[in-house]
Formats: structure tokens, sequence, C-alpha cells
């Protein structure tokens, strides 16, 4: 039986690249967000976790999902599963890693070795859905 690590992700492109972060001591980046608190719903997840991870606000009126997708987790037991619930969401501020993140980095196509398997399905989607370079 396999364990699933349920994360929610927010997709944010420029000029045809995914914004990546990478944690403090980690070597691949990943998409930001994060695991649901008790009892939180998924924009509430997504919201608080932005604005840990890169403080800046999501303008919740705004966040749609994108689609969910599932690979296997990096760095951990054979069998455990990470499921990424993405959104997109407008937001308001500058962004600057905080909290536990050690770098910020926008990424095109061909960058996907940098990050996290889940990662990359999300840049695959987005490479044939032509929004990513």
């Amino acid at each position: 039986m396999s364990t699933i690590i349920d994360k929610i992700a927010w997709i944010s492109l420029n000029e045809r690249k995914l914004l990546c972060v990478r944690s403090k001591g980690k070597e691949l980046y990943y998409i930001p967000g994060g695991k649901r608190d008790p009892g939180e719903e998924d924009q509430q997840t997504l919201i608080r976790e932005v604005q840990e991870e890169l403080g800046v606000t999501l303008e919740q009126e705004t966040i749609m999902h994108v689609g969910t997708f599932e690979a296997e987790a990096d760095s951990k037991a054979t069998g455990t599963i990470v499921r990424l619930t993405c959104y997109t969401a407008d937001y308001e501020g500058t962004l600057q890693p905080d909290s536990e993140i050690e770098e910020m980095a926008w990424l095109s196509y061909d960058d996907q070795d940098r990050v996290s398997v889940a990662s990359r399905l999300v840049f695959e989607q987005l490479k044939q859905q032509e929004l990513l370079d």
C-alpha cells in the first residue's frame, strides 16, 4: 500500500517560465505550496503556504484549478506518492523567499532536471499547452 503526500501548489507563470522554489538544505526545486493544516480547504492552504514561502497575498477570487498530478516522491520511501493539486492565482506584493525557502527561480522547460519528479509532470502539461518555453 502506498503512502500519499497531499500537497497544494501555486502555478505562477511569467514570460513563459514557471516560478519554483528551493528549500534550505535541498537540491531540487518544487512548485510553491504545501500540505493542508487540519480542517483547511485547498484555497486556504494555497493562500497560507504562498504567504509563508514567498511573502505575497493571493487574490482569492482569482484562484483557478489547473490540474492534479501524482508521482513518486523524491527522497522518501519507495511507494510514497506526491499528489499535487495545482491552482493559478493573481497576487499582491513582492515575491521574495521567506520561511524555509532559500531560493526562488523562474524556470523553463529545459530546467526540469532541477525540479522534483511531481513538478516535472506540471512542466510537461504546461509545455503541451504552449504556456512554458
